[in-house]
């Protein structure tokens, strides 16, 4: 892009994605004062299959925001158990019911999600948000980014920041071009995600099913069920190659009751392919730009933390750059630093437990075998009771070393 073609905007913070890392940042420094701009290369939020499990580290957070009350009336579900089913076991693994003051997980479309954050946002005279503007490329000046190139429907645009904050996704622009490698963890499955309607008389809380060389997980969404079956790395595209009535076939045959309605995925074009990864960058951060959520650490779908993850290192960021960005002081490269430090050890400890899940259970399942295998009689005997059950529901429903808001809030104009 040159940069006579170029139009030109000046902001103290810019944030490019607009998820919930992004745009729970953006709202953060704009009702703090500072000058925000956050960019979203969609024209919307509304897109199928994304994080939408809001953990109770989330809820409380969106408690000392205020916006609890505007969260809660949206249309969601409550869960307050996760169960898996192993053949004939049906087994109760996460138990929220002893966590205060949100003893539940609340099941929410991310977009709704979204467009009330981006509400809130449009409330503060300092925050702006550009949809179906994508950033192309990082500016330098001197070794330091000093903003983005971007492009909107009125054509190339150019942000002068004096901080950039890439939240644009595991398969982050902004990285790429700040030349950060990420470490690969593995994962050993990819998931094929498809709607299915629900019925009254179904289970009425989200469950996994193992069955003999197969494992599916089911999430109640009201009035239709959001399925994740789940496949070994690499085999999606075999699987697709095959007719779809084929995969309809193993779908009834691991949960029966869905068995008359498999017709509901009509083709391939109702599958949608999520290529599992896990992995987090070594450094996240360089002079004006730092990297946070699934940027800066792509989380396996186990446990639903991605979300909640990727909200705690955006309040961590508010809570360590609010002040000095609402005071026009430059920022270098040490408060990066102790942010990423920060969130290093909770990703680190999460990204560690997965990967030990998917070895140990989610990989075990996907052998294909003639009996549906078993949990051993002692970890059957320890989840019938609830004080085992809380101990997954704390680390997954809470975190490690979680944030509290500690950012100013400037009265909206």
């Amino acid at each position: 892009m040159s940069t006579e073609s170029a139009r030109d905007l000046a902001v103290r913070c810019c944030v490019v994605g607009g998820g919930p890392a992004g745009m729970l940042l953006g709202v953060l420094l704009a009702r703090a004062g500072v000058r925000v701009a956050v960019l979203e290369k969609h024209a919307d939020f509304l897109r199928d299959f994304r994080g939408d499990t809001v953990h109770p580290s989330t809820l409380e957070i969106l408690q000392e925001m205020g916006l609890l009350e505007r969260f809660l009336a949206l249309p969601h579900q409550r869960v307050d158990e996760l169960r898996v089913h192993f053949g004939e076991d049906d087994l109760a693994f996460a138990d929220f019911r002893g966590l205060a003051p949100f003893p539940y997980l609340a099941l929410v479309p991310q977009w709704d999600f979204l467009d009330l954050l981006a509400d809130e946002g449009r409330r503060h005279p300092s925050f702006t948000l550009h949809m179906r503007t994508e950033a192309t490329s990082l500016v330098f000046e001197d070794a330091r980014v000093i903003g983005v190139e971007a492009r909107d429907p009125d054509g190339p645009l150019r942000i002068r920041a004096d901080l950039v904050v890439a939240t644009d996704g595991r398969d982050s622009t902004l990285r790429r071009a700040a030349g950060l490698e990420p470490e690969v963890l593995g994962a050993p499955m990819d998931v094929l995600w498809f709607r299915i309607s629900r019925r009254p008389d179904d289970p009425p809380t989200a469950f996994g099913r193992i069955g003999t060389g197969q494992m599916m997980v089911l999430i109640n969404r009201g009035d239709y069920w959001q399925a994740a079956y789940l496949v070994p790395k690499g085999t999606a595209a075999s699987l697709r190659a095959a007719p779809v009535e084929a995969f309809r076939q193993r779908v009834a045959s691991l949960v029966g009751f869905l068995a008359d309605r498999v017709a509901e995925v009509r083709t391939w074009g109702d599958v949608s392919l999520l290529e599992v990864r896990v992995d987090r960058l070594r450094r996240w951060h360089l002079p004006g730009l730092l990297l946070i959520g699934d940027a800066a650490h792509a989380m396996s779908p186990i446990g639903g933390v991605g979300i909640n993850l990727a909200i705690q290192d955006a309040v961590a960021a508010a809570n360590e750059l609010a002040g000095p960005l609402a005071a026009g002081h430059p920022i270098d490269e040490a408060p990066l630093a102790r942010i990423a430090n920060r969130r290093l050890l909770p990703t680190r400890v999460i990204q560690r437990l997965q990967v030990v899940l998917q070895r140990r259970v989610v990989a075990a399942a996907l052998v294909p075998r003639e009996v549906v295998p078993r949990l051993p009689r002692l970890a059957r005997w320890l989840l019938r009771f609830r004080a085992v059950r809380s101990i997954p529901a704390r680390i997954f429903g809470l975190g490690i070393r979680r944030e509290h808001v500690r950012t100013p809030a400037a009265p909206p104009m």
